[in-house]
């Protein structure tokens, strides 16, 4: 059983923080937006550190993290941003605290390395969802979506997709986050377990060819077979190659998984993009794929 943190309520504080790469610019509207939901915002001190590209170095963003999962009067903690250096500290972290009090812990990219290793080493939800260093670009309803996730109030999305789809329904746990950095999870104990999972993937900046490279990996690996549905979001700014592979990233992944019999969307609003919709890992969801129609709700 995947436990839920409890939801917020005003008045609660959330810790601030930068697992990954550093700032390159304020985030003060962001923290505004927050406190406008009556959050009390502790601002960790990763926020404004800088070592090289890193928001301080590993050592003090590891403490600066395990602050917070150790701090019970903090309901929830917030990623600034991603980038690449979850990875580099995350073995270094101690959930033992986290275990007895959860908390949600937001983020996405590469962030996805912590929710995995939550998923797979706590069984507690967590939240893919649009973190402050990407507020001032977001969608107002992506910004929405982040704040009824982490106060608990009912959601359900629906869009239609613009390339094929698989029909079907389908119910259950949902998993996923960025391809890359779930295929870098394989093999560690940060590994989320896919089987009868709904499975959503995003990636960002990757070209074709190892698009298909990481997905025919999760399927040599058995990731892929046993799944109760796919949602594919997006998978943009793919560099042109000098020669081209000949398929898109959706026909791509269309190909890996077509003898699969779940249903199958693209297109789903999460990812890099400005319609960044919260995904609460961990979760009980069901989806409902009807020709290009997609209906997602939370359970």
């Amino acid at each position: 059983m995947i436990k839920q943190p409890p939801y917020l309520k005003k008045g609660d504080k959330i810790g601030l923080v930068c697992p990954a790469k550093k700032l390159p610019k304020s985030i003060d509207t962001a923290i505004a937006v927050l406190e406008s939901w009556g959050l009390e915002v502790v601002i960790g001190k990763s926020v404004y550190a800088s070592h090289h590209q890193f928001a301080g170095t590993d050592e003090l963003r590891t403490r600066d993290i395990q602050q917070f999962l150790d701090d019970t009067s903090i309901r929830a903690i917030i990623s600034g941003r991603g980038g690449y250096g979850s990875i580099r500290i995350i073995d270094e972290l101690d959930f033992t605290v986290f275990k007895q009090h959860p908390k949600w812990f937001v983020g996405f990219s590469d962030i996805t390395v912590i929710l995995s290793h939550i998923i797979a080493q706590t069984q507690t939800q967590c939240l893919h969802a649009q973190m402050p260093y990407t507020f001032e670009e977001s969608t107002p309803s992506a910004i929405e979506s982040l704040r009824a996730s982490l106060f608990g109030e009912p959601q359900e999305y629906s869009y239609t997709s613009t390339f094929k789809s698989r029909a079907g329904v389908a119910e259950g746990i949902l998993i996923g986050g960025n391809l890359t950095l779930l295929v870098t999870m394989q093999g560690s104990v940060s590994e989320m377990d896919f089987d009868n999972k709904i499975l959503f993937l995003e990636d960002v900046g990757e070209q074709e060819y190892a698009i298909d490279r990481m997905m025919r990996m999760l399927k040599r690996a058995g990731k892929l077979a046993k799944l109760k549905g796919l949602i594919i979001g997006a998978f943009n700014e793919i560099a042109e190659e000098k020669i081209s592979f000949g398929q898109t990233a959706e026909e791509v992944i269309w190909d890996v998984v077509n003898e699969y019999d779940y249903p199958v969307c693209f297109n789903f609003p999460t990812g890099h993009i400005e319609n960044n919709l919260s995904m609460a890992l961990g979760a009980n969801v069901a989806l409902t794929v009807e020709n290009k129609n997609v209906h997602f709700k939370y359970l």
